[in-house]
């Protein structure tokens, strides 16, 4: 999961308002579900502009999430030197995925995008700033200050990883099932997750994303996770923000097993959790 973390990382330090979880359980052991806990009740960091659907980079984002494409937007305050060469790579790079992206460029200090300057909490950020957005609106990339055609052009990611860093974004636990027609105990490792989803302490803090093994544009996905795409048997990675796999179940898993695993992630995780903001939804 080395590529999620990366971008977590990234985005705590450039200091973007993008969810990053808190552990579901306490140390001392799971935390009943109520309104001051609920990770549905919990909000992304937004400032109060974050409100406003308006401006050419709030547009933008609506057309590209439409087109099913990606979205890069690169931001800008002064007119610098550093702006302009990084504007210079930013423009270059972007006549390359033409086909499956688009692009924007957005001034933080125009007052008319101030929606997107709140939506992402930008005041602060360093400038010049490039955003790399999936089509679900999932941040995949951020780059601050000097970065280089390559280093965007790196920010495409797989459908399921896509996936797995918009619910993580969203403070959610992740369950990736990765199995098809062709592996087994497929529905021995359903039954655990369905379980595990339908306990009310946890059900609407998970997403449950399923993985085909066969698709060949999720080869660098399960490289990540040192999953064999050849693999016999059904595979349930269980992960928690920022993009931490806490445990990989092959075959059966029930719903204790879950549990188990987020305990043991929770009491070992220290003081500050195991991420910027800690390693799974919390009190």
């Amino acid at each position: 999961m080395k590529r999620l973390i990366a971008i977590s990382l990234i985005l705590a330090v450039i200091g973007l308002s993008v969810a990053l979880g808190k552990a579901v359980l306490e140390s001392g052991g799971v935390s009943e579900p109520s309104s001051s806990s609920s990770i549905s009740s919990a909000k992304p960091t937004r400032t109060a502009d974050a409100t406003d659907d308006s401006g050419a980079g709030i547009a933008a984002i609506a057309d590209a999430a439409r087109a099913k494409k990606y979205l890069f937007v690169f931001f800008w305050k002064n007119e610098d030197e550093q702006t302009a060469a990084m504007k210079g790579v930013f423009e270059e790079a972007m006549r390359k995925p033409t086909d499956r992206a688009q692009s924007a460029i957005v001034c933080i200090a125009d007052p008319t995008e101030r929606g997107i300057v709140g939506k992402f909490d930008l005041q602060r950020a360093p400038m010049p700033l490039v955003l790399a957005l999936a089509p679900n609106g999932a941040v995949m990339g951020g780059f601050p200050t000097k970065f280089t055609e390559e280093e965007l052009l790196d920010a495409f990611a797989s459908p399921c990883s896509e996936k797995c860093m918009k619910a993580l974004q969203e403070n959610k636990l992740v369950l990736l099932c990765v199995q098809n027609g062709s592996t087994k105990f497929n529905e021995e490792a359903m039954r655990g997750v369905r379980d595990f989803k339908g306990d009310p302490r946890f059900g609407h803090a998970t997403e449950v994303v399923m993985l085909d093994p066969a698709d060949t544009a999720e080869k660098p996905f399960l490289a990540d996770l040192k999953i064999e795409p050849g693999e016999s048997e059904a595979v349930t990675a269980f992960i928690v923000p920022p993009g931490s796999v806490i445990a990989e179940f092959k075959g059966a898993v029930d719903k204790e097993g879950f549990i188990t695993a987020l305990q043991k992630a929770s009491t070992s995780c220290g003081p500050g959790g195991c991420g910027p903001n800690g390693c799974g939804p919390k009190k």
